[in-house]
């Protein structure tokens, strides 16, 4: 059966996930430009629209042209993967060379939006409501683990980004409500990802259903669920209800998606990017899209928003997965290699098996010699596994960063430029 939903039709036997367009080979020169963005932002609330664009220009003085480095994948590309057909010309990547720039935190890049946070923060708690004292303990506990709070900035950094583009001064009420509806949805399924994958551990600390038991995660994660359901219907906006709405149904699907396909190993790149986007792309996609809305510039720039969160997400993804494979415990703040001790086989993994047969037999017996899990981790690492995963993560990233050329110059798409730059630093 064919369902389409954000111009994905899930119907083809392949992912339309990638966009075209034109890359833009500049780059900006951080470690210059981010003590001035701060300043910039800090007065924006109380100077007017002019002395807001005259910031921008001294931000666009301070480009200097880089040379992009072009990853080329022994592979197919994007575009092939997608269309069955070869793209025209050589892909764009950004450059990701350390010497031209230093490298990017998130205290940083949140320091535009650091009231806004805070706000947010003093908000999330109350918001989900003191009926239960055990499920407020469970709200606490999740909203206090450490989380870096990045939907919610990117929804403040989009709200700021395109409120220029129409004069809006201010953000409005409806842009924070969304960061806060946005939070609490990406908080619930982190309760309920934690329950279906049995993890005890999340961002370094106990879960929920570690130190309350299954039963009450799963209601905290549905009382979430629901309560940010009703603050959404409240904002009496339908397009984002149903941009948010389906967010929610694709959760589920991704979870279904992955749960029937574990340690099978003739999974494909295609069906890996779709349980992607279900599971973390389409969040972070209707977190941008709905700031845009709630910003009331055209649908253009909506659909631009949307498809930059949407490939900031599965360059996220992407990396994530990777990281699994090559960073420690206490790095990660859950067990290394969790994904495929449970059959979960993630872009690294499909990558190597193109290469290894060996990997296949391990993988298929569930890891049942003793040893085998470390095995199989060093032939995904010295097949060329995580460094075409590497590839696919800088190729999404130079379309998130495409879509953005929609917006004018700012120190908020330049921390929207930046985020996209800060995930590939995690794996540089």
């Amino acid at each position: 059966m064919s369902m389409t939903c954000q111009n994905l039709d899930f119907g083809r036997t392949v992912l339309d996930l990638f966009a075209c367009g034109c890359s833009s080979n500049a780059s900006f020169s951080r470690s210059s430009v981010r003590n001035y963005a701060k300043s910039t932002c800090r007065s924006s609330s109380s100077s007017s629209s002019s002395s807001r664009g005259y910031g921008a220009r001294k931000l666009v003085d301070r480009r200097r042209g880089i040379a992009s480095c072009r990853v080329v994948s022994s592979t197919k590309t994007p575009g092939t993967l997608l269309t069955g057909k070869v793209a025209q010309g050589p892909p764009p990547m950004l450059d990701l060379k350390k010497e031209s720039r230093s490298k990017i935190s998130l205290t940083n890049l949140f320091e535009l939006v650091a009231d806004d946070l805070q706000t947010l923060n003093q908000n999330l708690q109350s918001i989900v409501g003191a009926e239960n004292p055990v499920l407020m303990s469970a709200a606490e506990q999740i909203f206090g683990a450490g989380g870096k709070r990045m939907r919610p900035a990117l929804v403040f950094l989009v709200s700021r980004a395109t409120a220029e583009l129409v004069g809006l001064k201010e953000l409005t009420m409806e842009h924070r409500r969304l960061a806060e509806i946005i939070e609490m949805i990406h908080t619930a399924s982190l309760i309920h990802d934690d329950v279906l994958d049995d993890s005890n551990m999340r961002r370094g600390q106990e879960t929920v259903h570690q130190m309350y038991g299954t039963r009450v995660a799963v209601l905290a994660g549905d009382f979430m669920f629901a309560q940010s359901s009703w603050y959404l219907a409240n904002l009496e906006n339908l397009e984002v209800i149903k941009l948010i709405s389906q967010v929610i149904k694709d959760f589920a699907s991704g979870e279904i998606k992955q749960a029937s396909s574990l340690f099978d190993c003739d999974v494909e790149l295609e069906e890996y990017l779709i349980k992607s986007y279900y599971k973390t792309a389409s969040l972070i996609a209707a977190s941008t899209k709905g700031a845009a809305v709630f910003s009331g510039v055209d649908s253009t720039v909506t659909q631009k928003m949307y498809e930059y969160g949407k490939n900031l997400g599965l360059a996220f993804q992407v990396v994530d997965d990777i990281l699994d494979f090559t960073q420690s415990a206490e790095q990660l703040g859950k067990p290394a290699g969790s994904d495929l001790v449970n059959g979960n086989l993630t872009a690294p993994v499909i990558f190597a098996l193109e290469k290894a047969p060996k990997l296949r037999d391990i993988i298929e017996s569930e890891f049942s010699e003793p040893g085998s899990l470390n095995e199989a981790v060093e032939l995904i690492k010295s097949c060329g596994g995580i460094e075409r995963a590497q590839e696919l993560a800088k190729e999404k990233a130079d379309l998130a960063i495409q879509n953005l050329q929609c917006l004018p110059e700012s120190a908020f798409r330049l921390a929207l430029e930046d985020m996209v730059l800060y995930n590939l630093e995690r794996i540089d």
